[in-house]
């Protein structure tokens, strides 16, 4: 049975929490603790890291790069507790662990209307927010130099700074499993996400979406393939560009990307070949395709009405980017249209679930990022709430019905993430920081993999 010692965590933290939080600490523990800021928003909101222990070797942990992902903020608090509780990670390994609080607080403050609950897929649907591709501060599609984001341009000031052997990018599934990937192998690390995940009964992705044409390292580890640049279509749908992930490689810095689900579901974790693999895949893809069409007739008809009102770009930049790519994944998906010189790996039951569930969570989560900005404009001249309304709750239904999709309490998407993190930290340093090979941080010729999260 799952046991904290530490107070457990009924909600997420907001940003304001997390400035206050981390504040007390280090002036508790001021010698051991150090609060400074690193930069601040485009909102002017200040990006503040927390550096525990007085270790030569950094670790760095980035929580908050996808504004609809909370639960890292609240994994860095408990992280801090931990390190500052058992010095065998500071003094013992030699370490430094710098905590960042949030690296996208612009966009976590929109998603506050949901981030203290009551949870419900409903509820977190309707004040979802993440922004369009271009102002997600974690990517660098026109290379480092040309960061145009100061969230970006501070967070690769740090990992020059630091050069971190170890660096964590802490991020959330809203329906799904948990996973992890990494830029270079920790072998081990497997079978210890295998047995935190059992523990506290959070079932992991073996087939996550995000990861589709990746190598898998083990079940629900897989490695990140070097960037390579591409067009703007298709970076929003792959991971196609350089990232703040791999720019620290050149140091030797291990980075793992650490997913922690809100909601669960167990089919994720079934890894049994599909009775039939095809009607499955045709099946998402129409979806996907209808679901499209749908969402794009009511654009039509709401985006006249709000040209010129203030926010209405920043809600209709991600709104774009998903229907952007909505065609090209179902004809990726469908065996009926995919690229033949780009074949889908073997499937299991769990790639088959995370593809549905993928294919969803586009379609849920445009209709909600469209009800907001009709409903914050205070009128409906299309009278497009009802049906929006009606849109999200269908979805959202499916998630739970078809799904079996279960929320997961807060404190338990922390342990998980913390003990995931400190697993990795400490296999890390074990390894020690491998050396780049001649050409490894530079442009890769792997296969094209899927966006990250969308």
């Amino acid at each position: 049975m799952w046991r904290c010692a530490l107070p457990p965590l009924l909600r997420y933290p907001t940003v304001d929490d997390l400035a206050a939080q981390a504040a007390a600490l280090a002036a508790r523990r001021p010698r051991d603790a150090r609060l400074r800021r690193v930069g601040v928003s485009r909102a002017g909101t200040p990006l503040w890291l927390l550096s525990l222990g007085r270790g030569a070797r950094q670790a760095l942990v980035v929580a908050g790069p996808h504004a609809n992902e909370p639960v890292g903020g609240a994994t860095v608090l408990r992280l801090a507790e931990r390190v500052l509780a058992d010095p065998r990670l500071t003094e013992g390994a030699d370490a430094t662990w710098n905590l960042l609080l949030c690296l996208d607080p612009d966009g976590l403050r929109r998603n506050e209307g949901w981030l203290a609950g009551p949870y419900s897929l409903g509820r977190y649907f309707r004040n979802f927010f993440r922004p369009g591709f271009h102002e997600q501060p974690e990517w660098l599609p026109d290379g480092a130099a040309a960061a145009a984001l100061p969230e970006t341009r501070a967070l690769l000031g740090l990992q020059d700074e630091l050069k971190p052997f170890f660096q964590c990018s802490l991020h959330g599934v809203d329906v799904g499993g948990a996973f992890v990937e990494l830029t270079r192998d920790l072998p081990g690390l497997s079978a210890r996400v295998a047995h935190t995940a059992a523990r506290l009964g959070i079932p992991r992705e073996l087939g996550a979406y995000d990861t589709l044409y990746w190598p898998a390292l083990g079940p629900a580890v897989y490695r990140i393939p070097p960037p390579r640049p591409r067009d703007l279509a298709a970076a929003i749908t792959e991971a196609a560009v350089e990232s703040t992930w791999y720019h620290p490689h050149r140091h030797g810095t291990v980075t793992a990307i650490v997913e922690a689900p809100m909601w669960g579901v167990s089919a994720v974790e079934d890894d049994s070949p599909p009775a039939d693999r095809d009607a499955v895949l045709r099946a998402v893809s129409r979806a996907l395709r209808h679901d499209t069409r749908l969402l794009e007739r009511i654009l039509t008809r709401v985006r006249p009405h709000f040209t010129g009102v203030p926010d209405a770009a920043r809600l209709l930049a991600p709104v774009d980017d998903y229907l952007l790519v909505c065609p090209g994944l179902a004809d990726a998906w469908d065996p009926d249209t995919a690229d033949p010189a780009r074949p889908l790996p073997p499937l299991s039951t769990a790639h088959l679930t995370a593809l549905h569930i993928a294919g969803r969570r586009i379609s849920v989560r445009t209709a909600g990022l469209l009800r907001q900005l009709v409903a914050g404009s205070g009128h409906d001249p299309c009278d497009a709430l009802p049906e929006l309304d009606g849109l999200i709750d269908g979805w959202c239904a499916a998630y739970l019905d078809d799904c079996g999709a279960r929320w997961i309490p807060v404190a338990r998407q922390v342990e998980y993430q913390a003990r995931v993190v400190l697993a990795a930290f400490e296999l890390a340093g074990r390894a020690g920081a491998a050396p780049a090979r001649s050409g490894e941080s530079g442009w890769g010729t792997r296969p094209a993999v899927p966006m990250h999260g969308e």
